[in-house]
């Protein structure tokens, strides 16, 4: 076995080492370079629900510290998994995010099968904000507590609907999640969305609905629905004397709605890495709190690896909540 020469080895290390540097240096101009065109921000949701509201909050000011406009694509359907879907199949050059949501956790459990992994195909950035739910119901419901309602629903089994952004969306666990926890018999109806569930809501068409505090806040504020409830586990400031629902006698029953800033699988560190520590900063930004605060949300404080372990334990815990009450995608 010949030896190589002390010269030639030396040279291939020298030459190794000057293509590390070089892809270190191509990195870090990739980054400083970037952004250097509008960035596309997928909401998987329609446009006036929480999804679209946290979105272009969030949006803006991103676009603002990145020197480039943030737009706001809405691709609304399945629950949020046809935005989902679309991000995972995108070039990962930092050009395209997503707008993930407790949803895509949930999905895994309602769907045969999906066209893309979540955990695989989509790498998380951080996490942007999380809200309670609010039970609420239609005006013409006789009803003011949660007790009322669950007696008000079996006297009249079959007869209550509760609507939801689509399925497989927050609304829709967090009324299955209702319905198993209080033996109940309700009837789910998905929308494409929270602002036409919300219209639908008012109008009478359907009797309730756990939704996300800022598409919900408004309508309670204006006396077109009435709250009942929220779903954390503690009281929200948003809602002074609105007891939780596992206070009002259905115990243990909890859920907070996330939203997560999601990239492409392959998206270049350096890009993820800027995005995040832009994302943290805007979240602190004093006006974005503060919007926040009034419509009940809370700022998101989790980078990207806490994000990833949370996503791993959301999953887990809404497949199983899915195959419990026995919610499918037909």
């Amino acid at each position: 076995m010949k030896t190589m020469p002390r010269r030639r080895m030396a040279l291939k290390v020298m030459f190794g080492a000057a293509l590390l540097g070089t892809a270190a240096i191509n990195t870090v101009h990739a980054a400083d370079a970037w952004p250097s065109k509008p960035i596309t921000l997928v909401v998987p949701f329609a446009a006036g629900g929480t999804t679209d509201i946290v979105g272009r909050a969030v949006g803006q000011k991103l676009g603002e510290a990145l020197g480039q406009p943030v737009v706001v694509d809405n691709r609304p359907g399945a629950g949020g998994t046809l935005g989902a879907a679309n991000v995972a199949r995108a070039q990962p050059d930092g050009y395209t995010f997503l707008l993930a949501t407790i949803a895509h956790t949930m999905a895994p459990g309602i769907y045969k099968s999906l066209p893309y992994d979540f955990q695989k195909d989509l790498e998380p950035i951080g996490m942007v904000a999380s809200t309670p739910n609010v039970l609420i119901v239609n005006q013409s419901i006789p009803v003011k507590t949660v007790q009322e309602l669950i007696a008000y629903i079996k006297a009249h089994p079959g007869k209550v609907n509760y609507g939801s952004a689509g399925i497989g969306s927050t609304e829709h666990l967090s009324g299955e999640l209702f319905r198993a926890s209080t033996g109940t018999d309700i009837s789910h109806v998905p929308y494409k969305g929270g602002a036409p569930m919300m219209t639908d809501i008012i109008a009478g068409q359907i009797q309730m609905a756990i939704e996300t505090s800022p598409s919900a806040n408004p309508h309670i504020k204006s006396g077109k629905v009435r709250a009942l409830a929220v779903t954390s586990a503690k009281r929200s400031a948003a809602y002074p004397g609105v007891p939780t629902v596992s206070e009002s006698g259905v115990p243990g029953y909890e859920v907070v709605t996330w939203y997560a800033l999601m990239a492409p699988r392959g998206t270049p560190d350096a890009i993820k890495q800027r995005a995040g520590a832009e994302l943290a900063k805007v979240l602190k930004q004093p006006d974005v709190v503060s919007r926040f605060d009034e419509q009940g949300v809370t700022a998101g404080d989790m980078n990207a690896q806490q994000l990833a372990a949370f996503i791993k334990t959301e999953t887990t815990k809404w497949i199983k909540v899915a195959k419990d009450s026995g919610a499918k995608a037909e």
